[in-house]
């Protein structure tokens, strides 16, 4: 079957064939046989038709007889402008990877181009192979187009449904950190990301260009940045398209990227384009196999190893100074291109009109409904397909194969590739805790003696990731294992940098962010470590991530990953010299808020709590783990063998820190989950038994905060029965929290206690001041708590009015004492349970 060029189906305009920089890319035109780019651009045009099929259509899925309205959609939904673009570099990768046997993913970018990814799926069988009913025939082609932005279909972005999709794209700006992520300890892989110009205008985008700086040719895989412009985003021309070619090619050279021109100057020549971006292709990846073969060479064939003993071992790191100019791909191409040249008398193809539908009208405007038909016609669809309705063998036998398939790729499905971490047991790392609330020890500083061990044990698939805070969150000690991994110019005075490493920093907690999810969903494990108040600037890609795994979680075919691992610190409480623009732990909040399937929050209270999470949470999958623990010296209050027990109820009264008498009910219950509100929960406790010894007070600490919501909406939630048992049914309830006191007022509205519950937390109070000071701006200190104590239970306020007022007198004491001498009060900093208060 002979394999015409398609006719374009816009005005045709004319001007010369597509070009190519010969000065950028070194070579003017393809070693590729005619032949090969001939089924490159059958392909083109059958993925082509089966974007705007999926837009369009609800039936007859290859014109075997002259279109109908009635054979449209009814709500047309979709983007097409960048679409023919993501189809051209799909093909073209195909062409290469089929060729070298190169593992690939690829990277959407604008992933709001979703019928691209979709199309070439199911051209390449995977999708037929993992949705049965939408088979390799004319019944699956209709149920293919149907389904698409379909009531009970599927997204029209490029979602988990999506086989060989990790970005969903309808946020956009994180494509390239992913494609980062995707390639660190994958040595054998390149990630290509396709950036749209408009998502190149982000924030998160433009930080990403320096992930170069982190990536290592010797134990890495590669990135390949393909900068698609199309020249406009929704109603508006982009910047990056508007910059001369010159300008461009310095900004990216800048930031360490050596720039490929390709342009299509006549979208009418397609096989000129083919021509020029198959050359393009090749010379990078030949570029990047030689960075890469040299930077290897130059190891002497260095990699870490495991040994004997269970540690990690590498060889000498060269130290290399010459840090390589990554190849990458800038093409210009038509928005919309191959679609509609006008529509109602204005330019569509190549202007921001073919963004999203270019025909609009097909339901009331015949007009429109015969372009359609015509455009679907251009692409030539009796020579793409059999007569059952399958891609014909010719065309299909051009795509990889298996596991090549980049629709199929296990890179994509990061479950098929994960290991279990090793992890070291906890217990080896845990501090000895004769008496509860006596010693203090950094739960942050002890945690990184245990991640150190982590990162021994697992030396090419577990990163922590932070913005600049590992020391400053006390993790230092996970140095004595591992160095900062930097591929730029090192100096004499730096500490712990090398060309390799399991920590990963940088000034951008969206690069953290975007880094970590591509390394966890390309089948890794790690964790983000931040300052509680920063990690707000996620807070997006956060969402984005836990909408991903709500839906991940639904499809069988999707394995587990390793869940994302917050790990913040530098919190609220306790700022040191900085003030109330770090004071803020809102981010539980808005963790909350999605779906309980995916999100747990742990507030360890000491260090053999901490790591007892910390375990829990690298072990597990398809979460966001959020942990929140103070990095300064704390109380501990459990052993081992206790902590275990009791992150694994989540939830217990403290014995030791409570006055009850058995077998009664307490007169008032003391809550409190996170470190400072726990201890200074146990101490109003102590304060009250002190002045009171008949009072029954019971201390409760929440470990696990979604403990205290109800068993129907949350897997942890503790049942009505249970939660009675702890807080009572009619006692009141002086709940000491690390967060706004409102969260716990929502997590508890349906309890049968909701109404004797009086949250204390952050109110928004703080500057550069001393802990306790911060707990007193905020009313959590233990005064204020035993005064609460006092005014809750039952006529005791009227009882005990002596006891309040000199409750009220130390209070203001400890405020004095901070404004005189600009520390807190021994009685504070001394305070033991047990010792003299």
């Amino acid at each position: 079957m002979a394999i015409e060029d398609q006719t374009h189906a816009g005005n045709g305009s004319g001007g010369s064939p597509s070009t190519l920089d010969a000065t950028q890319t070194g070579k003017a035109g393809s070693g590729t046989d005619e032949h090969t780019l001939e089924m490159v651009n059958a392909w083109w045009r059958a993925a082509n038709y089966l974007s705007v099929g999926q837009i369009y259509l609800r039936d007859n899925p290859l014109l075997r007889r002259r279109l109908a309205s009635s054979d449209v959609k009814t709500r047309l939904l979709g983007h097409w402008g960048t679409t023919p673009g993501l189809n051209f570099i799909y093909a073209h990768l195909n062409r290469l990877i089929a060729g070298r046997k190169q593992e690939m993913l690829f990277i959407t970018g604008p992933g709001h181009g979703g019928p691209a990814n979709v199309a070439n799926a199911w051209l390449e069988g995977t999708y037929s192979e993992i949705y049965s009913h939408v088979g390799q025939e004319e019944a699956g082609l209709a149920e293919l187009f149907k389904q698409f932005s379909y009531p009970g279909g599927v997204p029209s972005h490029a979602a988990p449904e999506t086989p060989g999709s990790i970005n969903e794209g309808g946020e956009l700006g994180y494509s390239l950190a992913h494609a980062y992520g995707a390639a660190f300890d994958n040595p054998d892989l390149i990630a290509a990301c396709v950036i749209g110009d408009g998502e190149a205008e982000t924030g998160p985008l433009a930080g990403s260009w320096h992930s170069n700086a982190f990536l290592d040719p010797t134990h890495d895989g590669a990135v390949l940045p393909i900068l698609h412009l199309n020249g406009y985003k929704i109603a508006n021309p982009t910047v990056l398209a508007r910059m001369p070619d010159e300008r461009l090619a310095k900004l990216l050279e800048g930031y360490g990227y050596q720039p490929h021109f390709v342009t299509v100057e006549d979208p009418g020549d397609v096989m000129a384009a083919h021509r020029d971006f198959a050359a393009t292709l090749d010379t990078c990846v030949d570029e990047i196999h030689r960075v890469q073969q040299d930077r290897r060479s130059d190891a002497g064939g260095h990699h870490w190893t495991v040994g004997s003993d269970g540690t990690a071992a590498h060889d000498e790191e060269p130290e290399s100074d010459d840090t390589p100019a990554w190849p990458m791909i800038i093409l210009r191409s038509p928005k919309g291109w191959t679609g509609p040249g006008e529509v109602d008398g204005k330019p569509v193809e190549g202007t921001w009109r073919s963004h999203q539908v270019p025909l609009a009208g097909i339901h009331d405007d015949s007009e429109h409904l015969a372009q359609l038909e015509q455009w679907l016609q251009s692409y030539k669809p009796d020579e793409l397909f059999t007569n059952e309705g399958a891609l014909q063998p010719e065309i299909a036998a051009q795509a990889p194969s298996g596991d090549l398939r980049m629709s199929a790729t296990p890179y994509a499905n990061g479950g098929r590739i994960l290991k279990d971490l090793k992890i070291p047991p906890f217990k080896k790392y845990a501090v000895d805790v004769e008496a509860p609330g006596r010693e203090r020890i950094s739960a942050m500083v002890n945690l990184g003696k245990w991640l150190a061990a982590v990162v021994e044990l697992n030396p090419n698939n577990f990163r922590l990731m932070g913005p600049d805070e590992t020391a400053s969150n006390r993790l230092q000690e996970v140095y004595t294992a591992t160095d900062k991994v930097w591929e730029a110019e090192l100096h004499d005075v730096d500490e712990h940098l090398a060309r390799s490493g399991r920590v990963m920093e940088v000034l951008s907690e969206h690069l953290c962010q975007g880094w970590l999810e591509g390394y966890l969903l390309t089948g890794r494990h790690g964790a983000f470590s931040c300052y509680e108040a920063f990690v707000h600037i996620v807070d997006s890609m956060f969402n984005q991530h836990a909408k991903w795994l709500k839906v991940h979680q639904q499809l069988p075919w999707r394995q587990p990953i390793a869940s994302l691992n917050y790990l913040l610190s530098s919190h609220v409480w306790q700022q040191d010299h900085n003030g109330f623009s770090h004071q803020d732990p809102g981010f539980i909040d808005h963790v909350v808020n999605k779906k309980a399937e995916v999100v747990r929050v742990y507030l360890p209270p000491d260090a053999n709590t901490l790591l007892a999470v910390a375990d829990h949470c690298l072990r597990s999958r398809d979460y966001v783990n959020v942990i929140v623990a103070g990095k300064q010296p704390a109380l501990t209050w459990l052993n081992p063998e206790q902590a275990l027990l009791h992150c694994a109820r989540g939830i217990g009264v403290w014995e030791f820190a409570s006055y009850e008498v058995a077998g009664e009910e307490p007169d008032v219950v003391l809550g409190c989950a996170g470190d400072v509100p726990t201890v200074e929960a146990v101490a109003a406790a102590q304060l009250l038994h002190e002045s009171m010894p008949g009072l029954k007070v019971r201390v409760i600490n929440v470990v696990d905060l979604m403990r205290l919501q109800d068993e129907k909406e949350h897997p942890h939630g503790l049942s009505h029965r249970d939660f009675d048992g702890l807080f009572t049914t009619s006692k009141p309830v002086i709940f000491a929290y690390h967060g706004y006191p409102w969260l716990i007022h929502r997590l508890t509205y349906r309890r049968t206690n909701h109404g004797n519950l009086h949250v204390r937390g952050y109110i928004e109070e703080g500057t550069t001041t001393t802990p306790f000071d911060m707990a007193m701006l905020n009313h959590i200190d233990r005064y204020q708590l035993a005064i609460d104590a006092i005014d809750q239970v039952p006529a005791l306020a009227s009882r005990q009015a002596g006891l309040r007022q000199r409750l009220q007198d130390r209070r203001l004491k400890a405020w004095q004492h901070t404004r005189t001498h600009g520390e807190d009060t021994e009685e504070v900093t001394g305070w033991t349970l047990g010792g003299d208060d």
